[in-house]
């Protein structure tokens, strides 16, 4: 049965699922992390996770101001640069969808494109610097025009895994990465890979 709708129940089951499928991937994402940055990238993911899953009871029907009770939940539990950036990617949109209490599959695109905006400006970064950016600008491409959840995110899944494919090869060019230079290439960004496990935690 196809959901019509990204609702509050959804949008939970949603993490839920997410915040489960990063218990098993804590680890690898550690190693990856390890080689180009703190080696934290499991820890944080999980731990942003769990306070958020923590506070799925909780939420209101709201949409707006469920996603940014869930962007103020990961914070809680992470610091890091990169739970910055997914605390930015929920406000933005938290802002979005706020007074709202469902969103057309077809409108999610544009909420990561807006994320996509939104983390760009945080983040001080730009497309083709092998980052987390990357990735969520291929799932917005590959999912526009489309209104099944089933097809958009296997659409979102392999748009991502091309992204990763082809950046593998290239130095990394922002963050602690960066520093690695050309000891980066041939190993995939670790934040292109926390958002790959988010898609699949949801599959």
């Amino acid at each position: 049965m196809t959901i019509m709708s990204l609702t509050v129940p959804v949008l939970s089951a949603g993490l839920s699922r997410i915040a489960a499928h990063m218990e098993g991937a804590a680890e690898a994402l550690n190693t990856l992390d390890g080689q180009l940055g703190d080696g934290d990238l499991g820890v944080t993911m999980v731990r942003g996770s769990r306070e958020i899953v923590k506070a799925l009871p909780n939420l209101p029907a709201d949409l707006g101001l469920a996603l940014m009770g869930c962007a103020q939940a990961f914070t809680r539990a992470s610091g890091s640069s990169f739970g910055t950036l997914v605390a930015t990617a929920m406000l933005s949109a938290a802002k979005a969808t706020k007074g709202r209490t469902e969103v057309g599959w077809s409108e999610v695109p544009a909420l990561l494109k807006g994320a996509l905006d939104a983390m760009m400006a945080r983040g001080k970064a730009s497309l083709g610097e092998k980052t987390v950016l990357d990735v969520v600008d291929a799932a917005a491409k590959a999912t526009g025009g489309q209104d099944d959840p089933a097809k958009m995110l296997a659409a979102a899944a392999a748009a991502v895994d091309a992204t990763l494919e082809r950046m593998r090869g290239m130095p990394a060019k922002v963050g602690r990465a960066r520093i690695f230079a050309d000891r980066s290439v041939g190993l995939d960004d670790p934040g292109q890979v926390a958002f790959r496990e988010m898609l699949r935690g949801l599959g």
